[in-house]
């Protein structure tokens, strides 16, 4: 008897540490995509912004679950009236608004993100993983355009993808060597 309650006191702990920790790893990164939201280049009809190198680099570094939670948590926190979108927006609007298509893909390119590294972690591998999270991003965000302006395909790819292919590759590339070298510090390499 005196033995299980040993067993028990020494794993318990533990256990709730690791949900603790994991918690505020998710919140965190919430927080930091709502930070992110606010850091923008003005542009019509979708602003530049640091939001999806959050996205990124959550699924970089959180693992798929985690990472698509923290981005749960930052479409929920905003559906729910906290002013965490871009330009301090907030409401199901703007889920259901010209970016929402963008916002809906979060928890979508952080979850494949971290998918992807879970198979390699080197940076080549991150920086393919990444890509394929603003893909997703890119291409549901266009797919809403579209649905919501009408215009023609050719338009929308425009306004909603190619327009942001520079701003991207910049986002990408900083998010991928940052979460290398972040990898490389936790590892102690």
């Amino acid at each position: 008897m005196n033995q299980t309650k040993t067993v028990q006191t020494n794993i318990f702990p533990v256990v709730e540490q690791h949900v603790l920790t994991q918690a505020l790893w998710v919140t965190g990164f919430a927080l930091l995509t709502a930070v992110g939201a606010q850091i923008e280049i003005p542009h019509q009809p979708v602003p530049y912004t640091m939001q999806t190198f959050f996205v990124l680099l959550s699924g970089a570094l959180l693992g798929k679950r985690n990472a698509a939670l923290s981005q749960l948590l930052y479409l929920g926190l905003g559906a729910l009236g906290l002013p965490v979108f871009a330009q301090f927006g907030f409401g199901i609007t703007r889920l259901l608004g010209p970016t929402g298509g963008y916002l809906l893909s979060f928890p979508v390119a952080a979850f494949a993100v971290g998918y992807i590294i879970d198979k390699n972690k080197s940076i080549w591998w991150t920086a393919l993983a990444m890509f394929v999270g603003s893909l997703f991003i890119f291409s549901l965000g266009t797919l809403q355009l579209q649905f919501l302006y009408y215009q023609e395909w050719v338009q929308s790819l425009l306004n909603g993808f190619l327009i942001f292919s520079w701003w991207d590759i910049l986002k990408v590339s900083a998010a991928t060597i940052l979460a290398h070298q972040l990898r490389k510090i936790q590892s102690g390499s």
